[in-house]
């Protein structure tokens, strides 16, 4: 696990800034606080810094072929490189490390540019190739691992993280508006764009060709189209032995390793696993809060129980106001989830004892697991009320009704599902994703800034993806959809900055994409049916898991963020959304945002995600622009 950077002039004779390298290198060093290493070749510079997981003693980068004509800066891991290993060996090739990143470097000499196809893993590489001139950025099939890169006609800049990137002195931190726009609607920014103006995020299962100043951009993997056994006991056994050699491949370490538990269905099944793939116990870590309705440490115990596994669990009350402005620091552009912090939080409390650990994250997409995936399913029967009903009638009952101050619930999942029932139905699913309606961003944003986006919608990446898959079922096709948007740049970002944020690997095992190709192709009915969700995930997981955590309702990995607006980040939002400076950034409606803040603290709506929303917006701007 490493942070990458680079820079490749775009004309030969254009001598490398080394200086500008190093600052960039050094922004990441939280990324990789074991060692650093440099590459430099006329106009080409990598830099790298590495957290040392795989071959201790010779696993430094960056990594050259025998003749020194490819050269590899990596950051992930290389989960098959020892079966790769062998077959290369057996090719000729020459070996001088034990690690995963040489193999890339003889993959390319065997395959070329498909290289990325062979592997199995969560990578990021920039691989140079000085007999052709030609630069290679490649992304693992999921975006499971993070890469940013900024073009000019002079030159092409990347980056594991953006503050590495705009560091460059030749790079120009302006707003995108567009990206802006699409930050508020749906609390992330979807690949390809970034917060910043010409910063591009490379898709997953993508790699850019970059040669003679030119650059090309290909997709090398995507969820093909299969037919999976439709025998419900065959599936069952095959999901098993798919996950079980996932979770195998991924306990690859030559440091300590573990597992966060938070008591879902997930988690607790690759730490099932570990179990059986593990000869020692394994070490688990949980969080939780005191507000009860965010706690599923009794949970997580039960699984650490029945496993026997290292456990260490804490509740914790943590300073939210000294972590907010850090959190920030650390996405580099605005982001509005708020699990950002218990996943943070729960890193540091992992840190302390391993330097990997394996994450349940990715098995709501895969699998199935989503209320916005049964919303959508009811929305089919909702559809038949009367329109006055839908429309009307039923809105102003539900707006009359004040938020409960408990997680879920009744009450704020039926005000939850009428405001998006209320949004286009084409969108399906995603209505129950989305945190500002039209008529919000009517009231919220100055005339200049709707004019600007006059021509673009912020759910058009959505809509595209939705079109691609037009001929797969409704739930594959939202399954689809999430993997492409959601997953990828709201949950693998959440997990791998806060991750890197104290330098832990996370690794995600329901990821490994033969899992994703053969779950989503899976029959509707075996995923959700009769409102049960990830159905034959339960029914696979049935004899390792307690009955408590396979029946138990979803509740997702979050915090009490609209109360604690109301109380210890009261403060912080009144003088981060305070009149003076909304209207400084000149962006919003001042007396929009002063009602949403007034009805909140009144406890009338719960405006929690908007408010937020805002809140990060404005610590992103004193953080990255105003300095």
């Amino acid at each position: 696990m490493c942070g990458i950077c680079g820079i490749i002039n775009a004309e030969p004779d254009r001598p490398i800034d080394v200086e500008a390298l190093q600052r960039m290198t050094q922004a990441i060093a939280h990324r990789g606080p074991d060692d650093d290493g440099y590459y430099f070749n006329d106009h080409v510079g990598f830099g790298m810094r590495r957290l040392s997981i795989i071959d201790l003693v010779t696993g430094d980068q960056p990594v050259s072929n025998e003749d020194r004509s490819v050269t590899v800066v990596f950051n992930g891991e290389i989960f098959n490189f020892k079966d790769l290993y062998k077959e290369f060996i057996a090719k000729g090739h020459k070996f001088s490390t034990k690690s995963d990143t040489e193999v890339i470097v003889h993959a390319y000499e065997e395959f070329g540019e498909n290289c990325p196809q062979y592997f199995n893993g969560m990578f990021a590489f920039a691989l140079w190739d000085e007999r052709n001139k030609r630069l290679i950025l490649a992304r693992d099939h999921l975006g499971i691992k993070p890469l940013y890169y900024y073009l000019d006609d002079d030159c092409i800049i990347f980056g594991s993280e953006l503050k590495s990137i705009i560091l460059n002195p030749v790079v120009k931190r302006e707003v995108d508006l567009y990206a802006l726009d699409q930050f508020l609607t749906l609390e992330y920014i979807p690949t390809p764009r970034t917060i910043f103006k010409n910063i591009y995020k490379l898709p997953p299962g993508h790699k850019l060709i970059y040669q003679s100043g030119q650059v090309k951009i290909e997709q090398y993997w995507d969820i093909p189209d299969i037919s999976p056994p439709k025998d419900e006991k065959i599936v069952q056994e095959i999901l098993v032995e798919l996950i079980d050699d996932a979770v195998k491949m991924q306990l690859m370490s030559d440091v300590p390793l573990g597992a966060f538990l938070s008591g879902g269905i997930d988690s607790s099944s690759v730490v099932a696993s570990m179990s059986q793939s593990s000869s020692e116990p394994v070490r688990t870590f949980s969080i939780g809060f005191d507000d009860t309705t965010y706690n599923e440490l009794p949970y997580a115990r039960e699984v650490a129980n029945r496993y026997k596994t290292f456990h260490t669990e804490e509740i914790l009350e943590p300073n939210i106001v000294d972590l907010v402005e850090k959190l920030v620091r650390h996405l580099d552009e605005p982001f509005g989830d708020f699990s950002i912090f218990p996943t943070y939080l729960v890193s540091e409390v992992a840190r302390r004892q391993v330097k990997v650990v394996l994450s349940g994250d990715g098995g709501d997409e895969v699998f199935g697991g989503y209320d916005a995936y049964v919303a959508q399913r009811m929305d089919s029967y909702y559809r038949y009320l009367p329109k006055g009903i839908r429309k009307q009638v039923l809105p102003g009952i539900m707006a009359r009704v004040p938020p409960r101050p408990e997680k879920k619930g009744l009450v704020n999942k039926s005000k939850r599902f009428i405001e998006g029932a209320a949004l286009p139905s084409p969108l399906q699913h995603t209505r129950w994703m989305i945190f500002l309606s039209e008529n919000d961003r009517t009231n919220l944003y100055k005339p200049d800034l709707e004019a600007s986006l006059a021509s673009h919608s912020a759910i058009e990446t959505l809509e595209g993806y939705f079109s691609k898959k037009s001929h797969w079922n409704p739930l594959a096709q939202q399954q689809y959809v999430d993997i492409k948007t959601y997953l990828v740049d709201d949950i693998l970002t959440k997990v791998d900055r806060m991750s890197m944020a104290v330098s832990l690997e996370a690794r995600v095992p329901l990821l490994d994409y033969r899992i994703v190709e053969f779950a989503v192709n899976l029959p509707p009915e075996m995923k959700i049916k009769r409102g049960e969700t990830k159905r034959i995930f339960k029914r696979a997981m049935a004899d390792r898991l307690p009955q408590a955590v396979l029946e138990k309702p979803k509740q997702g990995f979050s915090i009490p963020l609209k109360h604690w607006l109301r109380s210890s980040l009261k403060p912080m939002m009144m003088d981060l959304l305070s009149v003076d400076k909304i209207q400084q950034r000149g962006y919003f409606n001042d007396q929009c945002v002063s009602a949403w803040i007034a009805d909140h603290l009144d406890g009338v709506e719960n405006h929690s995600h908007k408010l937020w929303a805002l809140m990060v917006f404005e610590i992103w701007n004193q953080e990255f622009i105003d300095c």
